[in-house]
């Protein structure tokens, strides 16, 4: 097999696609390259077909070898383990766009394994993952309507940045990840610092001419060295008696459809179900008739709560199409845990719950990219009984997909730790669900923030936009509806699943899933006019709740922050840290020291912190001339005594210095262990500190 290779300008660099070096014996196998980033992107199909399938079994798998970016495996074992979070939320933007354009019939697993073989630390490896993701199942023999690309955006100062690094990453006020084929986009994915929904559709316009771009490099590929694509293998054999059941079934499930409840719906239509099986059952006996009766029953329910919908503006629960389901919400709704909350959504429900930790509780992550830190969390459980189910606890791809769109959600409107010194982990755990149990979360997350005393810049609120259309002559969006606050059913059915969220200002955080060719501007417009109405309304019932935050739980652990000089850290520390341990000990705290001086010290009580945080100023500040210390008699003379001012730091109270020198022996005014008021009145050469008693008379004063 020849070495093929295509490549595209893009700034100072070149992206290069090319096949056939290695990877030779894969379906299809495409190493991609963008400055120090490179890609392996492989796809192997099954022998084995599988007739009358309705799903696609195509998993991605993108990995990142630590070898990569020149590292080895921190931790006992030097091998890479399980998929880190990273990796399953590139290997979900992958798999998102790419699994609409697979053929049903074709019948055979897909495993697609993107893994990232270089990394500059300049370059997001993600973006090229799925351009040569596409690219190696487009040359292959699998068929696929592709190929698919994408485009990360970030807006900068105003202006748009395609593909930007990670830096330009960190100053960027939007930031959105947005994948589709030539005829549009399908996917979008990102988070942003209250940006306007006009700025979110410019981005979007940005990244489709880079999409095009690489489709068309892709495309350039396959016709260099595109293989002949296997044979589908659809079903020889229809339905029989289609006609009358389609006729049979259609009334029953006109009635049952539009049952009040999602757990009444599911029941009335199991009993029509199993109605018109009976009804049939001689015919149903044989599996493949079986398979092709099932399709058959639930595209009658998907034309059905379709042409309600686009026919009389009614949707399965009887609301129209922009009208929101009843909320409620509820704070402080557990005894014990510094902040909690309860938001409910018609048949979605989230109990929302914030813990305070220390800076040394943040999740610190080590991956290709580098070493960093996380002091806000956020974990989303969806267990089963939230959808009247049985079956394992467990945290997979989509619980961290949810969990990462409510964090970056809510994670601009958190206070940077130089004001809120806390770790906060947020844990959604979802009780009820029936549609976008992921913007419930970023609800509940924000009112159990303020619960706990987090003083968030502004509240935020999220909602799950769906579309439903149907062609008009060569139109394929002749007549449409956008629905705000979609059930699980109209996601199921419908042809978008768009979330967003963020403030009365702006939007915060996003993602969208297209199950057609891309929409238009005009729909997408619409969708986030809709989708910020519907916002502002779950915004007014979240502050009926609680809109501003509350004091900080005792059950908390109190912070104190402190700067020191930084040249007096190595006398705070002391050899081995000596110094630092004894202090921990001493007042039952935790101390932990930056390298600018920023000193944090963590405490049970506010009483222990703050008597350390006194201590720690004594070893770290000078004495200063003039000013009165509440110091501790060590130890008595005849001429006087010494008396501790500053942990450390000893100063001599002569008698004469005694209630205004009135005093004919020391131990009549005091004694050993006694506090005092004494001011400091001069260093002399030698650094000695001489100080003068201050009677109640005039520490009065």
């Amino acid at each position: 097999m020849s070495v093929e290779r295509v490549t595209y300008k893009l700034g100072d660099s070149e992206l290069i696609l090319e096949t056939g070096k290695i990877g030779k014996q894969a379906n299809g196998c495409v190493y991609a390259q963008y400055a120090g980033a490179a890609i392996v992107a492989t796809v192997c199909a099954s022998s084995e077909v599988k007739e009358g399938l309705d799903f696609v079994p195509v998993t991605v798998e993108y990995n990142e070898k630590y070898y990569a970016a020149g590292k080895i495996p921190g931790g006992f074992i030097k091998r890479e383990g399980r998929p880190k979070d990273k990796e399953i939320l590139v290997s979900r933007l992958i798999d998102r766009p790419m699994r609409p354009l697979f053929e049903v019939s074709f019948g055979r697993e897909i495993q697609i394994v993107p893994t990232c073989v270089s990394s500059d630390g300049i370059n997001p490896p993600d973006i090229l993952a799925v351009i040569a993701s596409s690219a190696a199942v487009s040359i292959s023999d699998i068929p696929f309507h592709g190929p698919v690309a994408a485009a990360r955006v970030a807006y900068i100062n105003g202006e748009y940045v395609i593909n930007p690094t990670f830096q330009q990453q960190e100053k960027a006020e939007l930031e959105i990840v947005v994948a589709g084929t030539k005829d549009g986009f399908t996917m979008v994915e990102g988070g942003a610092n209250e940006v306007s929904e006009d700025i979110m559709l410019g981005a979007l316009e940005k990244a489709q001419g880079f999409i095009t771009a690489m489709c068309e490099l892709q495309e350039q590929l396959v016709a260099k060295c595109g293989k002949e694509k296997l044979p589908l293998a659809p079903l020889n054999v229809e339905l029989e008696n289609k006609d009358a059941i389609i006729a049979e079934a259609t009334p029953l499930l006109e009635k049952a459809c539009f049952q009040d409840g999602k757990m009444n719906r599911g029941k009335a239509i199991s009993e029509v179900k199993k109605q018109v099986v009976a009804n049939h059952a001689e015919q149903l006996a044989d599996e493949i008739q079986k398979k092709l009766f099932d399709q058959c029953f639930d595209d009658i329910q998907y034309n059905l709560l379709r042409k309600s919908i686009l026919d009389k503006g009614l949707r399965i629960d009887g609301r129209k199409c922009d009208e929101i389901r009843p909320i409620t919400c509820e704070v402080n709704v557990l005894p014990r845990p510094h902040g909690s909350a309860l938001f409910t959504r018609g048949e979605t429900q989230s109990l929302a719950v914030t813990t305070l930790g220390t800076a040394l509780d943040a999740q610190v992550l080590d991956d290709i990219d580098g070493e960093r830190s996380e002091n806000f969390i956020l974990h989303y459980n969806f267990p089963p009984y939230s959808v009247g189910e049985t079956g394992r606890l467990t945290t997979g791809r989509r619980e961290i997909g949810h969990g990462n769109l409510a964090r970056r959600s809510l994670a601009p409107m958190i206070p940077p730790m130089s004001e809120f010194p806390y770790t906060i982990r947020v844990v959604s755990e979802i009780m009820e669900s029936n549609g976008s149990s992921s913007q419930a979360s970023t609800c509940g997350g924000c009112l159990s923030l303020l619960a706990a005393g987090v003083p968030m810049k502004k509240m935020v609120a999220g909602i799950a936009m769906g579309l439903i259309t149907e062609p008009e002559g060569d139109n394929p969006y002749g007549r449409y509806k956008i629905l705000s606050d979609i059930l699980g059913e109209e996601d199921h059915l419908g042809d978008m699943d768009f979330k967003v969220a963020g403030t009365k200002d702006g939007i915060t955080g996003f993602q969208m899933d297209i199950k057609i060719a891309g929409v238009t501007t005009e729909i997408m417009k619409n969708a986030l006019a809709q989708a910020k109405a519907g916002r502002l309304h779950i915004l007014s019932i979240m502050e009926k709740c609680i809109d501003k935050p509350q004091p900080i739980s005792p059950f908390a652990p109190k912070i104190l922050t402190m700067k020191i000089a930084p040249d007096k850290i190595g006398a705070l520390i002391g050899p081995g840290g000596k110094n630092i341990k004894a202090l921990c000990a001493q007042y039952g705290v935790t101390i932990n020291t930056e390298d600018d001086g920023t000193v944090q010290i963590y405490g049970k009580t506010g009483k222990s912190a703050e008597e350390a945080k006194i201590a720690v100023k004594g070893i770290c500040e000078d004495p200063e001339v003039g000013t009165i210390y509440n110091g501790t008699v060590k130890r008595i003379m005849e001429f006087g005594a010494f008396v501790e001012i500053l942990p450390g730091k000893e100063g001599l109270c002569h008698i004469s210095k005694l209630s205004r020198g009135r005093v004919e022996k020391v131990t009549d005014v005091l004694k050993e262990g006694q506090q005092i008021p004494v001011k400091l009145l001069e260093v002399d050469k030698q650094g000695r500190l001489n100080l003068s008693y201050i009677d109640a008379i005039e520490a009065k004063k």
